[in-house]
């Protein structure tokens, strides 16, 4: 073995220690550092029975939002093939003014919106970038069954016109209103229907940043995407802060010129055409078409990202898994350096215009509905809906009579008289 001369010892300790230097300093600052616990008077003590002073997730309904300060919540990051661990696309944006707005309403985003544990009341404004169904897929269970989850304001939706006027919203949500009917007059009759009340605003999806709201503060405009004909992309700006939201649509002109230096820019992006052939089964001609023509491939994103400088980019509508975000990662960053997200559902973005922070929602997987906004005004059920004589017939006595029992105990326990209608038909003496 040969011997070091003490020179050749001194270097190397120098450069040992310049290199464990070098990586103590390089990495992140620790969470007891960031919560203020290191400091010359001694550690932090947190307390053992109140909260936590740092939070790295967001609790829904425990922190009040800021007069300028945005919310936004990912209720659906992924794609029309059905998971459970994501739904399909729908963002929820929170204003400091209190005003609250739903971008697309894809299938299982209704159940995400309900975790949060927000009145329906204050979730009235829907905007639809276009009608597949992983973008608006489950807007008919959210406007029909409103009512029993204490919805009593009237519900608007925003969404463009057609090529041909039978495919716009508007003939859309009269297609929905006529194939629901039945439920319509079934929900309307049992719980107060105000919630049923629907306005629908078509506008002219061709229309290049075209005002399509302007309410208390708020502007919201549209943006042809290109994603088929009669897609749109949507801008909101409020309070100096702006959110870009592309639904789907491959990068366009009219995005690079008007989607420029927005504060959150969420935009479509999807796994590379081979891993759609392996996973999704597609044929590679399909892959490609889906993958790259339809639908903004990472690699594109990047590059769009890259020409509009948001202060903070967003990826979605993929299946963001453990390997598929490394393969979406890479081909972002051939393309793009700035920061950028890979969305999964109930991520949560706080902007402000001193900057963005990321975090995860803890949703509530038991939830019960919010509870009303307003004063509810019960309709009388048996002559808000005419039953036919035939099922009225078929109401079994000694059952009807342990629930008029039941209803007997209710009035007594809540200073009520509610009669019993389909129940007490038994009861009735014959005129």
């Amino acid at each position: 073995m040969t011997k070091k001369n003490p020179f050749q010892l001194l270097l190397g300790f120098l450069l040992g220690m310049g290199v464990a230097i070098m990586l103590l300093t390089s990495l992140p600052e620790s969470p007891i550092q960031s919560a203020g616990a290191a400091s010359p008077a001694g550690p932090q003590q947190w307390s053992r029975t109140g909260p936590f002073p740092v939070h790295e997730v967001y609790y829904p309904g425990t922190e009040t939002l800021a007069p300028d300060e945005m919310r936004v919540v990912a209720c659906g990051t992924g794609m029309p093939q059905p998971r459970l661990k994501q739904a399909a696309a729908c963002f929820l944006v929170e204003l400091g003014n209190g005003d609250k707005f739903i971008f697309d309403m894809g299938e299982g985003s209704f159940e995400r919106i309900m975790a949060l544990g927000i009145p329906l009341d204050q979730l009235d404004k829907v905007f639809l970038g276009h009608l597949h169904l992983d973008h608006a897929g489950d807007f008919p269970a959210f406007y029909f069954t409103g009512p029993v989850n204490n919805r009593l304001t009237p519900l608007r939706v925003w969404g463009p016109s057609g090529v041909k006027p039978e495919w716009g919203t508007k003939a859309w949500a009269g297609y929905m209103q006529k194939q629901w009917a039945w439920e319509k007059a079934g929900r309307g009759s049992a719980v107060d229907p105000r919630g049923l009340e629907l306005e629908v605003n078509e506008f002219d999806w061709t229309g290049v940043n075209k005002v399509i709201y302007n309410e208390n503060g708020v502007t919201i405009r549209s943006l042809p995407a290109i994603h088929l004909d009669q897609s749109v992309s949507f801008l909101l700006d409020w309070n100096g802060l702006r959110f870009a939201f592309s639904s789907d649509t491959l990068p366009n002109k009219w995005w690079r010129e008007h989607a420029t230096n927005a504060d959150l820019s969420i935009h479509e992006c999807f796994i590379p055409p081979q891993m759609m052939v392996e996973r999704y089964g597609m044929a590679p001609s399909e892959a490609v078409m889906v993958g790259t023509q339809g639908h903004t491939a990472a690699q594109a994103f990047g590059k769009i990202m890259s020409l509009t400088k948001p202060k903070h980019a967003v990826c979605y509508h993929f299946q963001n898994d453990f390997d598929t975000q490394i393969v979406v990662a890479e081909e972002i960053r051939k393309t793009y350096d700035g920061p950028f997200d890979l969305a999964v559902d109930f991520m949560t973005w706080n902007v402000t215009k001193d900057g963005i922070r990321t975090r995860m929602a803890v949703p509530n997987h038991e939830s019960f509905p919010a509870p009303p906004q307003r004063a509810k005004q019960p309709p009388d059920s048996m002559n808000a809906y005419k039953w036919t004589e035939f099922s009225l017939s078929g109401v079994e006595p000694e059952s009807a009579a342990v629930t008029n029992a039941l209803i007997d105990a209710f009035n007594k326990q809540n200073g009520t008289d509610i009669k019993p209608g389909l129940t007490g038909l038994p009861f009735k003496k014959k005129e």
